[in-house]
């Protein structure tokens, strides 16, 4: 494989406060230091929720291979996450992201088979195999009716 880039471009707005775009999506929007810290700014997106976002999305991607390889089927996957920022040895560090994903399959055979598919992608994730915080897969699996 040959290595891929992903451009993104960030302009400082004003305080805390910056904008992001990137010339291969239509989407831009702002982010900002979170409100925990001095002049942070509630209600945007801060490097934090980006973190816990990249980790949960490509998560999700990675779940959606496996399962199609493996040919799992299932009616619904969500998951919520939660990352958690600590300060460690003087330095704040994003030291564990917490998944817990819901997914409900349609015959209950299959259950053993989809947790290993979870757990399989949960470590097949290119994000969480780059980044050094502790990823933990918490997942609940439900029988469709």
């Amino acid at each position: 494989m040959t290595p891929h880039s992903y451009p993104v471009k960030l302009t400082w707005v004003e305080g805390r406060k910056g904008h992001i775009v990137s010339p291969d999506l239509p989407l831009e929007f702002d982010v900002a230091t979170p409100p925990q810290f001095d002049n942070g700014i509630p209600h945007i997106w801060s490097p934090e929720h980006l973190y816990t976002a990249a980790v949960l999305s490509c998560f999700m991607t990675t779940f959606l291979a496996v399962a199609g390889f493996s040919k799992l089927e299932f009616s619904a996957f969500s998951c919520d996450s939660e990352g958690v920022l600590d300060k460690v040895e003087g330095k704040f560090l994003m030291t564990e992201v917490k998944l817990r994903p819901v997914l409900t399959i349609l015959n209950e055979a299959d259950k053993e088979k989809a947790e290993k598919i979870l757990h399989k992608s949960e470590a097949a994730c290119l994000i969480s195999n780059s980044i050094k915080t502790t990823v933990t897969l918490e997942p609940e699996i439900r029988i469709a009716p």
